[in-house]
């Protein structure tokens, strides 16, 4: 079948986007950022590395701005510490411009200890569920910003925390 010039345009693009000059559909936007969430999901730490690198991380629920992978990088192992078994659901996704927004449902159960800047919260072995809006904001196809709103409270009650 023959393409059409604009097909023909289109597949250039796309081929383009896969070379990294920046053109990226919210396709491959949305793609990163379920790909970040998966990472972290498997304790992939190279992946997690690409898709966050020269990023700045908010997480609202703790309060922690976090510039740098290795800052980044820090807070996820700390929670994959606590919860060896967390896993996060994208259960909707949003897209627009240079922003995807993902609800994600954590679940998991706290067997480790949690260390926050209050002090060490000892292993509960209770099974938390706690929804979260995980907002990315990219840049020519590379991840700025992104922005991780969750409710502690309702995390910690589920732990015995609070």
């Amino acid at each position: 079948m023959t393409q059409t010039t604009a097909e023909r345009t289109l597949t250039a693009a796309v081929r383009a986007d896969h070379r990294g000059d920046g053109w990226h559909t919210m396709a491959d936007l949305t793609s990163q950022a379920k790909g970040a969430v998966e990472a972290f999901n498997n304790a992939d730490w190279d992946q997690v590395r690409k898709y966050f690198e020269d990023s700045t991380y908010n997480e609202f629920g703790t309060q922690r701005s976090l510039s740098g992978i290795d800052a980044i990088l820090e807070a996820m192992k700390g929670w994959k510490a606590a919860m060896p078994d967390v896993r996060g659901t994208v259960t909707g996704a949003v897209e627009g411009g240079q922003r995807v927004v993902l609800e994600v449902m954590w679940e998991g159960t706290q067997t480790g200890e949690m260390l926050t800047e209050q002090g060490t919260i000892p292993a509960s072995g209770k099974r938390q569920k706690t929804p979260a809006a995980f907002i990315f904001d990219y840049e020519n196809g590379k991840l700025r910003e992104s922005r991780h709103y969750f409710d502690m409270l309702t995390f910690l009650k589920q732990i015995g925390a609070a």
